[in-house]
């Protein structure tokens, strides 16, 4: 990450918010109290700014934005305070019922699924998000880390190359120790106590992690076995322990592959939404204020015609513009970008040139085309 423009996550411990980047620098001191109690209250991250004087001032900005400069969220210190988990029956339900409140503005989810989530994490469920790409899936996920403030771990299993060494551990030989045996961030994360381990893209992980997970998954088990061989030492995930899975499931997702249905049971499932125009054109407006209100909705109309268009019988592409892409088409905007050049950057390489005046990104440049001529949708080609 550049230095110049360190952007922060805000993690609460007791009653400080203290502000850390991905390389676990704490840049706590440099910014007033209120600023990072407000980005944790609404599911921001601050970026550092400068001022036409030269002074450096916090910005907030989408969660998103910070996750594009770390590798997980392991880079940064976990909690370390106390995690209240209801006990009582009675205090369950009411914990349940007042959730809603710990829901961040910036994200856009309804009561009743965002219940069943903080629902699901209590009772120590393991709980898989799916919908389409960009939807907010990790963000929801994220979001519930903040609400419970628990010890959280992340891992990018679609990234994983070798299932067995990000969920088990190495074998490594060293002269003065000879061979050993080097546990995972992972055996570490399941001993913890009423953590929440998020397990990101899940269908696109190699089959070998599935199969590793297995038992870890199950509610009657509840173990992982470090080899496989019969006797050898099992690691029991610790009490209070929520796994979060998030999944693009669809054939239109590339390099994903179909949940063996064993592994898919051992889940509870919830669908995120696609945003409509207007839930949309507010998470924009929410998160750019200062941008031009009529202009996010341009941005929020593009993205949803092309929704709409992706499932129709006969589309003529292939996909919509995802929410994530709005996003940060209105970070563009507010840096000082045109929609025609936000969409240039970050909308038209998402859709196939072929095909001349018949191909996807051409039909994709005459929606937004229209945006940029007078501001409306009308009589598209």
């Amino acid at each position: 990450m550049n230095n110049s423009k360190p952007v922060v996550k805000i993690v609460k411990s007791g009653v400080r918010f203290n502000a850390w980047d991905a390389n676990g620098n704490k840049f706590t001191s440099q910014i007033t109290t209120g600023a990072r109690k407000k980005a944790y209250a609404n599911g921001n991250a601050l970026e550092q700014r400068v001022n036409k004087s030269g002074k450096t001032y916090w910005w907030p900005v989408p969660m998103s934005v910070y996750e594009a400069t770390e590798n997980s969220f392991n880079t940064a210190p976990q909690h370390t305070g106390d995690v209240e988990v209801p006990a009582g029956h009675e205090d369950v339900v009411n914990f349940i019922s007042d959730s809603y409140k710990l829901k961040p503005k910036g994200l856009v989810m309804n009561s009743l699924k965002w219940k069943y989530l903080i629902r699901s994490a209590v009772r120590g469920k393991n709980i898989m998000m799916t919908g389409p790409a960009g939807c907010g899936k990790t963000l929801a996920a994220k979001s519930l880390i903040n609400g419970l403030d628990r010890p959280n771990f992340y891992f990018n299993l679609g990234a994983t190359q070798d299932p067995r060494a990000t969920l088990i551990g190495n074998v490594h030989f060293d002269k003065s120790r000879g061979t050993y045996f080097s546990e995972s961030l992972f055996v570490k994360a399941i001993q913890t106590p009423n953590a929440i381990i998020l397990m990101d893209e899940l269908t696109r992980a190699h089959p070998d992690a599935w199969n590793i997970l297995m038992t870890v998954l199950d509610q009657g088990q509840r173990y992982l076995r470090l080899d496989e061989a019969d006797g050898q030492a099992t690691i029991k995930v610790a009490e209070g322990v929520c796994f979060v899975a998030t999944a693009n499931i669809g054939n239109e997702y590339t390099a994903t592959r179909q949940l063996d249905k064993a592994l898919m049971d051992r889940f509870v499932v919830i669908e995120m939404d696609t945003l409509t125009d207007e839930e949309e054109h507010g998470l924009l407006t929410y998160l750019y204020p200062t941008v031009d209100s009529d202009m996010l909705g341009n941005v929020s109309k593009i993205a949803f015609m092309t929704r709409s268009e992706s499932m129709t019988e006969n589309p003529r592409i292939s996909s919509g513009v995802s929410t994530r892409t709005s996003v940060e088409i209105a970070g563009l905007l507010f840096d000082g970008f045109t929609l025609e050049e936000s969409a240039d950057i970050t909308i038209y390489p998402q859709y196939d040139a072929d095909g001349g005046v018949d191909s996807e990104r051409t039909f994709v440049k005459q929606i937004v085309q229209k945006f940029i001529d007078d501001g409306s949708s009308d009589d598209l080609v």
